[in-house]
């Protein structure tokens, strides 16, 4: 069966009817984490939202201005996820969100004729493809590319676009002797009805379910971004087409006005001066992790010749911790060193007197919410959280009155 969206891509509204409406669970991502939500399968009688396939992902959309919030193929029909019930045989009105449908009709068709033209030109088969948020990619089957082959694929695809080519979609079915002459990477297992055929006119013949474009002006334009290294010997081409090339311009003209405004030199000059940032960063940091270290020096020094110190010593730094540690080392001093902001994760060091980080490492540890290890009067680990520092501080003093009450 082919679906009305797949028959006219640009149609934005619908009435069609319900033929099934059953209750089901969905797992949405929500903040980076996956929940199951309540809801219903809703099988119509037509519909105007594609079923992700193809590597194109589903339509976004309502029926009866109630949220289609996933729309799957199963088989020959449609399954729209919405958080509403419906009646069977009940009248429906439809409505797509366009933008997304023609955002991702310029990035399938994109992708066709990009993958034409690679072929025709340099011999480079597609072997995948992915439709992404921001970008999309077509995983050619090279291990590389050579230098100028996609400054002249672009080249070729633009002008495709300005010639105003036509796009055909045609209904076969499986035994038709023409299907033998299109190019498809195959068909899924499940699939049902006639095979739908993708004709660039003069330029590809393609087996695909997707909505496209009708013309290849509709794509506007097409920026090849550059190729990565793909898996298993293959080369990712990055591209974006039409709308998604005004919004890369649009983003890349901001971010171009604020470095002008930040590192006040023109846009052919953010480069270096980033680079002579980076470089003048790097020498401060230095010198900065040289003062730390002679300050460590000191602090050590000073608790060291204090005629009365504790046998305690606590010190919270970012930098200099194993520093101040050797500095300061004593066989009878229990010494409590940590590296990280107020509450955050950071590190810690535990050193002393074998017998007390025995006894108090894993106590420390646990304050921490920390993982480590110790021996021979040092106990170390990375902290999960430093929230607990002035506790496992109290546990440490109070440990070392006792023993200088005589109590342990």
């Amino acid at each position: 069966m082919a679906f009305q969206c797949q028959r006219d891509s640009y149609m934005k509204e619908f009435v069609t009817s319900v033929v099934s409406c059953s209750a089901a669970e969905l797992k949405l991502e929500s903040n980076g984490k996956k929940e199951k939500v309540k809801g219903f399968n809703v099988i119509l009688k037509d519909t105007i939202l594609f079923p992700e396939g193809g590597g194109q992902p589903d339509d976004h959309g309502t029926i009866e201005n109630i949220p289609v919030l996933r729309v799957t193929r199963q088989g020959p029909e449609a399954v729209h996820f919405v958080r509403s019930p419906l009646e069977e045989s009940q009248e429906v009105q439809l409505k797509l969100d366009w933008e997304r449908r023609f955002d991702h009709m310029q990035q399938h068709s994109g992708q066709h004729l990009i993958t034409a033209l690679a072929d025709a030109m340099f011999g480079y088969k597609t072997t995948s493809w992915e439709l992404g948020r921001q970008r999309s990619s077509i995983e050619l089957d090279t291990v590389t590319v050579k230098a100028g082959e996609m400054e002249a694929l672009e080249a070729a695809v633009n002008e495709n676009i300005r010639a105003h080519v036509a796009i055909n979609v045609q209904l076969l079915s499986l035994d038709d002797p023409a299907v033998e002459k299109v190019r498809s990477r195959g068909l899924p297992d499940d699939h049902a009805g006639p095979i739908r055929i993708i004709d660039i006119e003069g330029i590809d013949v393609n087996m695909c379910c997707g909505t496209h474009v009708s013309n290849l002006s509709h794509l506007q334009v097409i920026k090849i971004l550059g190729t990565e290294k793909g898996k298993k010997n293959k080369t990712n081409l990055i591209f974006i087409a039409g709308n998604r090339v005004l919004k890369y311009a649009e983003k890349s003209y901001s971010t171009e006005k604020s470095l002008t405004a930040l590192l006040k030199t023109g846009p052919d000059e953010h480069a270096d001066a980033v680079d002579k940032l980076q470089k003048t960063v790097k020498r401060l940091q230095k010198s900065n992790l040289t003062l730390l270290r002679d300050m460590a020096v000191l602090i050590a020094q000073n608790f060291k010749n204090q005629p009365d110190k504790d046998d305690f010593f606590i010190f919270f730094t970012l930098k200099i911790v194993y520093t101040v540690y050797i500095m300061s080392s004593q066989h009878d001093t229990v010494i409590f060193l940590t590296v990280g902001e107020e509450k955050g994760p950071g590190l810690f060091l535990l050193a002393g007197p074998e017998n007390v980080v025995t006894e108090l490492g894993t106590c420390v540890m646990e304050l921490l919410q920390g993982k480590g290890a110790g021996k021979n009067g040092r106990f170390q680990g990375k902290a999960n959280s430093l929230a607990q520092r002035a506790e496992a501080e109290a546990l440490l003093r109070e440990h070392s009155r006792r023993r200088s009450a005589g109590e342990e």
